[in-house]
């Protein structure tokens, strides 16, 4: 398991973008994929916004995925055991790293075919909290053709990543500019930030 959080740690220091390959099971990520779906023929996925709390924008030219926000308290076991790594990787962090990170939030994220989120930064502008961004892909058998990268500008050094499943992604909240390119397929993952507070 420390392997997973030394691999983003290490490529993170050295990239600025952290990508461990491997950082949920396979298992784990089938049955968070289930729950997602299950979610979506419910009707409780909701139309992501832009923004925060009083000042949310809901424009589709700017992104057009749909959300759920996880929470312990939905007392959904794999939500937990995902909640469980966060929280293991985190005090991690914290050790090796001195973040002094307190808290998370994460959520469900879809993509229908034809979906996108353009160039954005992940910290708000009235709200510093979010220290590090954090995306684990729940996408099996992900090919070049299906597009959905996540497209992350770091001076002339950009980082384009397949939304392969089980691969998690980690970078500063308020540094790196980054978008969803259009995707081809259903693009689902977990997405999320490691807080201050």
């Amino acid at each position: 398991m420390e392997n997973n959080f030394e691999d983003l740690i290490a490529s993170f220091i050295a990239n600025k973008v952290g990508v461990s390959e491997n950082f949920l099971s396979e298992t784990l990520c089938d049955n968070l994929k289930a729950n997602l779906i299950a979610l979506d023929s419910e009707s409780s996925m909701k139309t992501a916004g832009v923004g925060n709390d009083g000042h949310m924008l809901y424009d589709n030219l700017i992104r057009n995925d749909k959300i759920y926000w996880l929470d312990k308290k939905h007392n959904n076991s794999f939500e937990n055991e995902f909640f469980e790594k966060i929280e293991e990787f985190i005090s991690y962090l914290n050790q090796s790293c001195y973040t002094n990170i307190k808290s998370y939030e994460f959520h469900y994220s879809l993509y229908e075919k034809g979906s996108f989120y353009r160039k954005h930064l992940d910290q708000f502008q009235d709200d510093a909290k979010r220290q590090y961004s954090m995306i684990s892909y729940l996408n099996a058998d992900w090919q070049k053709k299906d597009g959905g990268e996540l497209l992350i500008y770091e001076d002339k050094n950009n980082h384009t990543i397949n939304p392969t499943q089980g691969k998690t992604v980690f970078f500063k909240s308020d540094e790196l500019l980054h978008e969803v390119l259009t995707t081809n397929e259903k693009r689902m993952s977990i997405t999320g930030w490691l807080k201050r507070g």
